[in-house]
């Protein structure tokens, strides 16, 4: 499906908080998809068929270059369908696949495709799937999931999902977890209004810009004159004549500092893979590895030059997360006790972060102090 070329979905959280990047995003040149969005997208079809038209999955299935592996099947598709049971356990719900909804004359040439939209009882369902790893997508007050939902509401196709209900949960589905969140629809109806005010904003000659956790997946991101104003700011200090307090507030931005950087440099590779000229880069091959021509081949002259069968076939225990992966198809947990965690180290993470402070070892004698005391 087409993206809309002012908001969908999964940018209606960066143009509502930054109305600015619409004119941006759609002068800045096509990022390239990753073979994370693809995998994505592969699970995402799969689960569409089944879901929609019964079709079971098949092994080899190929989206650009990813297949679809039995482990993929395994940890990410039937984990999903698992944690979409306990959505519907009565098997109530009524519901409908890749649902294209619009806001019509609303706020014309917006529109997006809903993964799920159900019903139960009075309750409409709006869910999306997520396969990602890295970050963890809640489902409360989710941009995205709001606006399907409100897209939905306006579309004579979907608003089924919608009549006489009295609440509203939105679901994201990320193996192995699942995040659900009931509201009203005064709550989405609102969104809705944000959403125009944000849609209007950007048509502006001054569309504002703003910084914000929202600039993490902007393709603007390398040419922004928020980022590039920020990166010029910090390429200015000294570091070794700043304070406590003045550390602090410019680690707020380094995340974001490091993601433009980031994006920085795949501007410039697409640039050069597009025959672009860069005066000082150029594109080379990446350094290579050596493999075994013919790995039958390679070991009998290996075993004919003196090398012992032990010597060319070595193997070592295997890990915990190679047992638990095996043990995971047999539905059984790690042995209790069988493991203990080693940290390699320790690094920096802002305060927010779930994981306990290590205590230094001055810390850790005033704490052993005041328990004696």
């Amino acid at each position: 499906m087409a993206h809309s070329k002012i908001v969908g979905g999964s940018t209606a959280k960066r143009v509502i908080n930054c109305p600015g990047s619409v004119k941006l995003c759609n002068e800045a040149p096509e990022k390239p998809s990753s073979s994370y969005a693809d995998e994505g997208t592969l699970l995402h079809n799969t689960i569409a068929e089944y879901l929609g038209e019964g079709k079971q999955p098949v092994v080899g299935t190929q989206y650009e270059d990813v297949i679809l592996t039995q482990d993929l099947l395994d940890e990410k598709y039937t984990v999903a369908l698992e944690l979409l049971d306990e959505v519907d356990p009565e098997n109530e719900m009524v519901y409908e696949v890749e649902v294209e909804v619009n806001f019509g004359d609303f706020i014309p040439d917006v529109f997006g495709s809903c993964d799920l939209l159900g019903r139960v009882h009075d309750r409409a369902i709006v869910l999306d799937w997520k396969f990602g790893n890295g970050v963890i997508v809640e489902a409360k007050e989710n941009e995205q999931l709001m606006f399907y939902a409100a897209a939905a509401m306006r579309t004579e196709h979907a608003k089924w999902a919608f009549k006489d209900v009295k609440e509203v949960e939105l679901i994201i589905i990320q193996p192995p977890m699942i995040k659900r969140w009931v509201t009203t629809v005064e709550r989405i109806k609102a969104f809705e209004q944000q959403l125009l005010s944000a849609v209007k904003a950007s048509q502006r000659l001054d569309a504002p810009l703003r910084e914000g956790s929202h600039c993490k997946w902007c393709a603007a991101k390398p040419t922004c004159p928020l980022m590039t104003g920020a990166v010029e700011r910090a390429l200015k200090v000294k570091i070794d004549a700043i304070d406590i307090p003045t550390i602090d507030a410019y680690l707020q931005n380094a995340e974001i500092l490091e993601e433009w950087i980031k994006d920085l440099r795949a501007l410039a590779f697409t640039m050069l893979e597009s025959g672009t000229d860069l005066p000082n880069y150029k594109l080379v091959a990446k350094r290579s590895t050596r493999k075994w021509s013919d790995e039958v081949e390679a070991k009998q002259a290996l075993l004919d030059a003196g090398l012992t069968e032990s010597d060319v076939m070595e193997a070592s225990f295997i890990s915990p997360a190679q047992a638990e992966k095996k043990l995971k198809k047999l539905k059984q947990p790690l042995p209790e006790g069988s493991t203990v965690s080693i940290s390699s180290g320790n690094t920096m993470a802002h305060v927010d972060d779930p994981r306990p402070a290590v205590l230094l070892i001055g810390q850790q004698l005033k704490v052993a102090l005041t328990k004696i005391q």
